[in-house]
């Protein structure tokens, strides 16, 4: 009588192996992608960063943005700056650059020019766009213990940041810091009350605008000029 003939299937200790063993390679693979990933971002930074000091300053920037098409004062440079969490204006240490980098998924150039749209994108996002706007203040802060920014720093800063959103309120408002006497610097607290009041407030008839809701002082002053020259 002949034998039953029965096939064994892969014990649970050889599956479990194989898929170890898969996880390995798998994990070595990202490992040493993510390795040259870094390399490539490396060779990129020191590209731009001055030989004496190991970082990238105003004129390994100006290259920067020469390689990359954009012009030195075009915002997106600066919401590279805040994807970097740059510390100092003007300059980029290598970690900083890793950070900016990474998070972008771009170790040449063609690939950041190809991340600035989704970069933008990103910053605009009103979850993340109040975050950017206080970075862009605290980022031009440039001395040592500095908490405030002279009024026509701020207005450039102002129509860069806010100008192509608010267009009307920052047109005003630019002209108002301009002409006005009373204030020569703007701090954080001014700073923020400018976006609070562009995103609020009813522009131009100003019809919600209550100044007993704790708006800076500086900001009761636009508005009554404002309705001032509003007759």
């Amino acid at each position: 009588m002949p034998r039953n003939s029965s096939r064994k299937g892969p014990s649970n200790s050889a599956t479990s192996t194989n898929s170890s063993s898969a996880v390995d390679l798998f994990r070595s693979a990202t490992g040493k992608a993510a390795s040259k990933e870094l390399e490539r971002i490396d060779q990129l930074f020191f590209s731009y960063a001055n030989n004496s000091s190991g970082l990238i300053d105003p004129e390994g920037i100006e290259s920067f943005c020469s390689d990359l098409e954009v012009d030195h004062t075009d915002v997106r440079i600066l919401m590279l700056a805040w994807k970097m969490q740059a510390e100092k204006q003007g300059y980029f240490t290598l970690d900083e650059w890793r950070r900016g980098l990474r998070a972008l998924r771009a170790d040449t150039i063609v690939k950041l020019k190809k991340a600035l749209p989704d970069l933008d994108k990103e910053v605009r996002r009103p979850s993340t766009f109040e975050d950017f706007y206080t970075y862009a203040f605290q980022y031009c802060l440039t001395e040592e213990k500095q908490k405030s920014i002279d009024i026509e720093s701020i207005c450039v800063l102002l129509d860069l940041v806010l100008g192509s959103r608010f267009g009307p309120q920052v047109d005003y408002l630019v002209q108002y810091l301009k002409t006005q006497t009373d204030y020569k610097v703007i701090n954080m607290d001014q700073w923020k009350g400018f976006y609070r009041f562009c995103t609020e407030i009813s522009f131009p008839d100003l019809s919600n605008y209550d100044p007993d809701s704790a708006w800076p002082w500086i900001l009761d002053n636009f508005v009554d000029w404002m309705r001032a020259k509003q007759g």
